[in-house]
Parts: structure tokens; C-alpha cells; sequence
């Protein structure tokens, strides 16, 4: 959540068309030229008079001066005030102000008409930095003015480009923002349409005011049970206990669904019933004795185990995400490129593969009874068995849970690093053993990094799904070969996942 935002004027906070247009109209009918459709004068809405006038209408350098002259000449007192302030601005400046963001005007209309501009619709008292261009020239491009108001705004302190904002609906703005390293928002409520903004390569674009302050507010909100904005309603006990009753409702009707599936084939076994799907199901002995299950028999009790808690908390899992997705959309108003995607998964496969090696090279998988009992029973099915049910069906289903539900709730009232820790952290505790635990703790992190970095929640699930299905192949496969378990592998793999996640945050800082 950046604290400095920096507006544009015109076509941003105010709609100056009349007062602009028809100054144009009546600096050109001063040079003979006739011009009745102020719509084709909209492009002056914008960037320096003095540049377009020079490439709307070919003046010379000079003829340009002399036009600008006679614009202010109807401007400085009709035209200045020929404005109107868009719908909802007054209100979202006073939100933002009041939740402590630093806000200023970046507009390359002469200071002094800006001021006049402000104050006439009794609007300055919301910026505490007001710069513009100066009537004789000096400091007119939006670079120039950006650069100066960061100067203003930060003071003596240094500037920090990666906490602005710079807001404004030409592609003047944002290419003055690019200049100085500074993020943009196009809005595409004023004068510059969508196909600009994507061309000058905007950061972000939004359609409305609405949109605007909600994208500017974003992570501010709370949810809380399906109604966000009302705390009084929803204290913080009442979310706690709507993410430790879901944590409750997973376990009990998992475990519930696993222990009537094993109990049915127990009675089953006990009727003497034989042939068939039975014989397939029941293991027996050498005198037909009941002797348990098979290894797929087990792995698919635990699937459907799984899919019994995931409909248990659906309805609270589906509400949170909806809600996400909705906020996290303004964060995400710029499509990802291809690259991140490749390097999330670049880092999740080196992370699988060197903690794995790790685990294995410092021999903790085999002092933990617990999880050896764990790794038994999953890998006594056959490997399709096994791959489907460990590597699809339970990750999705503990999505729900840990991303879906707990995660989508700490989010919102809490800071992201420390919500990503703790829901990791629950994650990891929930494997009830330590190898498990520290495993589940590292790459939960992950799960709701991505979760966070892309917006979607699929992204989690991704994560999930492909460490699963990674680190059951490597007991298979690649872990089982002496010389692949080796501390230079190991190195290599953590150094890459390292390596792709630095990369990732280095192209967009998501704290």
C-alpha cells in the first residue's frame, strides 16, 4: 500500500473541457483560424499548450507563444473557472487524507491557476504539495513537475519512488512517472482513452473514481463474515472463530468420512462376504481372516476423507476467495507477464527438490516416527493411485482450507509478511510432525506468496499441487539415486528457488 499519491488536474480530478477548449478556440480565432467543434480541441486537454499548439496546427515556436498569451488572456479569469469537479472526488480525497496518505497535485498547468483551481472548488485543503508549470515556461514537462513535487514532498528525507503513485488519465502522465522510476495509474475516466495508457505502458488502469479509490485503498478494508465494512458487527474473537471453526469442520468431517469408510469395511469384512469388489477391497490371510486393506483401498478413504472437508468449509472458503479476488483485481489491474510465472515456478521446483535433499542429506526423514508412518501409508498405493490422491485431490481440498479460508481472512486484518507467516505456520502444525511441519511451514509461505503476488488463488493451488506431485515422484524416482542426494544438488536447487523468488520481488514488491 503506497502512501504518496501524486494527481494530475485536468481529466483527473476535474473535467476542464469547457474552460480549456473554448480558450483554445479563442486563442486560434486570433491567428483567423475558425475552429466550432470544441471535441476536436480536446486533445489540448493535457500536455503543454505550446506543444499543441505546434502539432495540431503547425505553429512556429514563436506563433505558439503568442497563441499561449492569448489563451491565458480568456483563461486566467472565464475560462479557469469553466470546470467541474468529477463525481466522488472530494470524498475519496477526504478517505485517503484520513487514512494518512501524503497527496499532491503534479500538473503541468501553471501553478498559479492550479492553486486558484483548488481553492475555487475547495479542494487544496486536501494536498499538502501543490506544483504546476511557471507562466514564463520553466518546468512544463510532467517529468519536470513529478520530479519536483517528489522533491517537495519528501523534503530532506530521501525520496522513495517505490512508495508513489503518480495519477493522471494522458500518456504525459505516465510517461512522467517512468522518468523518475515512479509507478502510474491511468484512469480512462478523462481525456486519454485505454489504448493510450496500455501504449505509453501505464502500470495500472482504472474505469471510474469508484474504481480509483477502491484500487488506492486496497488491503485497508475488512472482511468479515460477508460483510466487510462493519467491524462493530464482526469483532476480532468473531474472526478468529470463523477461521478456527473452519479449521474444526476440515479435520472433524475429514476424519469423520475416513473412520465410517474404514468402519464399514471392517463390518463388511466381519459378514463373511466374499468375491468381487469385496475381494478387491478386503485383504485376508491365509485362512480368509480379515488383514486390513490395500495401499489404494487407504489412499482412497484418505481422497475421500479429503473431499468431505473440503465441502465441509466450501461455502466459507468460496465467500473469501470471491472477495479476494474482487480486491486483489485492483492490485492487479496490469496483466503479469509469462516471465513471472516461469520464474514462480522455477522457485517452487527448486524448493521442493532442495528441501527434500536437505531433509534427506540430514537424515531427519528417518528419525521421525511420525512421518514415517505418514510416507508409508501414502506410498503403499500404486504410484496413479497415489499421484491423483496426494498430489490433486488433497492439496486442492487444503487449499480451501489454509489459502481459501484462513489465509483470506488474516490478510485482511493483519500485514501481509506476518499473514503469510502465520497461516504457513498453521499449515505446518496441522502435519502433527516436525519433518512435515517445517516442510509445510516453507512452502505454505510460498503457496500464499503466490497467492498474493498474482491474485489468484489458483496460483496457491498450483504451488500445492506441483510440490506434491514433485516430491512423491522423487520417492520414486530421482531421490532414490545415490548420486542425485548429494549437498552440491542440494545447494544448487535452494540457490535457484532463492534466486527466482529474489527476481520476482525485485519486479514487483507485493509488501
Amino acid at each position: 500500500m503506497k502512501k504518496y499519491l501524486l494527481f494530475d488536474l485536468d481529466g483527473t480530478l476535474t473535467d476542464p473541457k469547457i474552460g480549456i477548449t473554448t480558450c483554445v478556440q479563442y486563442a486560434l480565432h486570433s491567428f483567423g483560424i475558425e475552429e466550432p467543434d470544441l471535441d476536436k480541441l480536446e486533445p489540448f486537454i493535457g500536455p503543454p499548450l505550446r506543444d499543441s499548439f505546434m502539432e495540431f496546427y503547425g505553429f512556429t515556436a514563436k506563433q505558439a507563444e503568442e497563441a499561449v498569451a492569448k489563451y491565458r488572456e480568456r483563461f486566467q479569469d472565464t475560462g479557469l473557472f469553466e470546470n467541474e469537479v468529477y463525481d466522488g472526488i472530494p470524498e475519496m480525497l477526504k478517505t485517503l487524507q484520513s487514512k494518512g496518505y501524503f497527496l499532491a497535485v503534479a500538473s503541468s498547468k501553471p501553478q498559479v491557476y492550479v492553486e486558484r483551481i483548488l481553492e475555487h472548488f475547495d479542494l487544496k485543503k486536501y494536498f499538502s504539495v501543490v506544483v504546476g508549470s511557471e507562466l514564463d515556461g520553466r518546468r512544463e514537462t510532467k517529468d519536470q513537475v513529478v520530479q519536483e513535487t517528489l522533491r517537495q514532498l519528501f523534503g530532506e528525507n530521501p525520496v522513495d519512488p517505490a512508495q508513489v503513485y503518480m495519477i493522471g488519465d494522458r500518456k504525459f502522465d505516465v510517461e512522467g512517472a517512468r522518468a523518475l522510476g515512479v509507478e502510474s495509474v491511468g484512469v480512462t475516466y478523462g481525456y486519454g482513452s485505454k489504448e493510450e495508457l496500455k501504449e505509453a505502458k501505464a502500470d495500472y488502469i482504472v474505469q471510474s473514481v469508484e474504481e480509483l479509490e477502491k484500487f488506492l485503498l486496497r488491503g485497508s478494508e475488512e472482511l468479515l463474515n460477508g460483510n466487510p465494512d462493519n467491524k462493530k458487527i464482526n469483532p476480532m474473537y468473531q474472526r478468529i472463530w470463523t477461521m478456527v471453526y473452519s479449521f474444526l469442520m476440515f479435520i472433524l468431517v475429514r476424519n469423520a468420512v475416513q473412520y465410517a469408510l474404514l468402519a464399514l469395511l471392517y463390518q463388511l469384512a466381519q459378514s463373511g462376504a466374499s468375491g468381487g469388489l469385496v475381494d478387491l477391497l478386503i485383504l485376508r490371510d491365509e485362512t480368509g481372516a480379515y488383514n486390513g486393506y490395500s495401499g489404494d483401498v487407504s489412499s482412497i478413504i484418505a481422497a475421500l476423507g479429503f473431499i468431505g472437508g473440503a465441502i465441509a468449509v466450501w461455502s466459507t472458503a468460496k465467500m473469501l476467495i470471491d472477495k479476494n479476488k474482487e480486491d486483489m483485481h485492483l492490485s492487479h489491474l496490469k496483466k503479469e507477464g509469462k516471465s513471472k510465472y516461469v520464474l514462480l515456478t522455477v522457485a517452487t521446483i527448486g524448493a521442493v527438490i532442495g528441501c527434500n535433499l536437505l531433509f534427506e542429506l540430514l537424515g531427519v526423514t528417518n528419525k521421525s516416527e511420525a512421518y514415517t508412518e505418514v510416507a508409508a501409508q501414502q506410498y503403499s498405493a500404486h504410484f496413479i493411485v497415489g499421484i491423483l490422491v496426494f498430489g490433486f485431490i488433497s492439496p486442492i481440498a487444503e487449499e480451501l482450507l489454509f489459502r481459501g479460508v484462513i489465509y483470506g481472512y488474516l490478510r485482511r486484518f493483519m500485514d501481509i509478511k506476518l499473514a503469510i507467516a502465520l497461516s504457513a505456520l498453521i499449515f505446518g502444525v496441522y502435519h502433527m510432525n516436525y519433518v512435515q511441519g517445517v516442510y509445510g511451514f516453507l512452502i505454505g509461505c510460498l503457496m500464499a506468496y503466490a497467492y498474493e503476488y498474482f491474485g489468484e488463488f489458483k496460483m496457491a493451488v498450483f504451488v500445492h499441487v506441483a510440490s506434491n506431485v514433485l516430491a512423491y515422484c522423487l520417492s520414486y524416482t530421482a531421490i532414490a539415486v545415490t548420486g542425485f542426494v548429494s549437498w552440491p544438488v542440494c545447494v544448487i536447487f535452494l540457490v535457484v528457488a532463492v534466486v527466482s523468488l529474489g527476481m520476482l520481488h525485485k519486479q514487483k514488491n507485493i509488501f
